[in-house]
């Protein structure tokens, strides 16, 4: 008998995570502003996949492309001790996509194969369009923050493929302290 994978034992469910979710654009921020309902699909797919998943999404922001209300927002969030930060927007080559050079430099340890499987997996979707998304992820002030594209097919693919099946294995790591890294 094969024994068990090691890190199959860190994806035991231990209670429910808070999650958080940043909108980052201009649009969905203005329809917002206006008053109008958002148009964004995203926080739906999110909220669904997040309660089916068992875990909760406890806040939905929506912020222009822009530093300071991206970093106020993410920090309101750890503040309020969310354990998860997804953030949809700002992950492409445009001139206003800068959400990966604004949270990028607080990330404490970066999860690099988080966006080189997201992009492969992309890839294998939308062919090589996928190079130009720069999906990241990392800690964060005892959080972990996802950096995803604004499509609601992108979000999806990342939820379901690499963030919700792995989310108890990463935050059980985060949770280590000193030599005990069994």
């Amino acid at each position: 008998m094969k024994p068990e994978s090691p890190h199959k034992k860190h994806r035991i469910f231990t209670g429910p995570l808070d999650f958080g979710l940043i909108i980052i654009s201009d649009t969905r921020h203005r329809e917002i502003q206006n008053g109008a309902q958002s148009s964004d699909e995203t926080a739906r797919i999110v909220e669904n996949m997040i309660k089916e998943a068992g875990h909760k999404l406890v806040s939905v922001s929506f912020v222009p492309d822009e530093a300071e209300p991206i970093l106020k927002t993410v920090n309101d969030l750890m503040g309020k001790g969310i354990q998860v930060v997804v953030t949809s927007g700002g992950t492409g080559l445009s001139p206003r996509d800068i959400t990966i050079e604004t949270l990028s430099p607080l990330l404490e340890k970066k999860i690099p194969g988080f966006g080189d499987l997201f992009r492969f997996e992309s890839y294998r979707e939308i062919g090589t369009a996928a190079m130009l998304t720069r999906a990241e992820a990392g800690t964060y002030r005892g959080a972990v923050i996802f950096c995803l594209p604004g499509s609601p097919n992108a979000v999806h693919t990342a939820l379901s493929k690499f963030i919700l099946p792995e989310i108890e294995h990463i935050i059980s790591h985060m949770k280590k302290r000193g030599k005990d890294t069994k």
